[in-house]
């Protein structure tokens, strides 16, 4: 094979091969021991930010909380961001905290995009899928909308155009 018929064909591997990391991740995130329904408490976890401290979700007890999972491979995800920065940047003053979760195992890559997009949110470190497993992600992004008292209100698998007006009336329920 010679260069030029790599070439044509590298970007189809490479699809393929993220498709196949993808499906193996949601495999294994499967395998959580509880899914995160509505109306229950929302796990507890600590992990550390792009900005370096640790944050943990108790601590935010008393605001309400968007919980985003979210990777660098899902186009979806990189749809969603620009949206979610918004609603944050709307209702951060009122109470309202966003916290976006990089399931990627390289870091840098996470840093870039959410440098390249300019997310002003907490961006966390999820590498060893720790937290991906307890909120049992079935698909790329997932979002969780916790109350004021740590309980789940909401759940959204995957991600169109036009989901960022729900989370904003859901959002303005919640801060209500």
């Amino acid at each position: 094979m010679n260069k030029d018929e790599f070439s044509v064909l590298k970007p189809r591997w490479w699809r393929a091969r993220q498709w196949l990391v993808a499906a193996l991740f949601f495999l294994e995130a499967g395998t959580a021991l509880s899914a995160v329904a509505p109306s229950t408490l929302a796990p507890d976890f600590t992990l550390h930010t792009l900005g370096g401290p640790n944050l943990r979700l108790q601590e935010q007890r008393g605001r309400v909380v968007l919980v985003n999972f979210w990777a660098t491979w899902c186009g979806p995800c990189r749809q969603e961001m620009p949206q979610l920065s918004k609603l944050y940047e709307k209702y951060r003053a009122a109470g309202f905290v966003l916290l976006g979760v990089n399931v990627d195992d390289d870091v840098h890559r996470a840093a870039d995009l959410a440098a390249r997009l300019g997310l002003k949110f907490p961006v966390l470190l999820d590498t060893d899928k720790a937290v991906s497993r307890q909120y049992d992600l079935s698909s790329m992004p997932s979002t969780v909308l916790i109350d004021r008292d740590g309980r789940v209100r909401y759940v959204h698998r995957g991600y169109l155009a036009g989901y960022e007006d729900v989370y904003d009336k859901q959002i303005l329920e919640l801060l209500k």
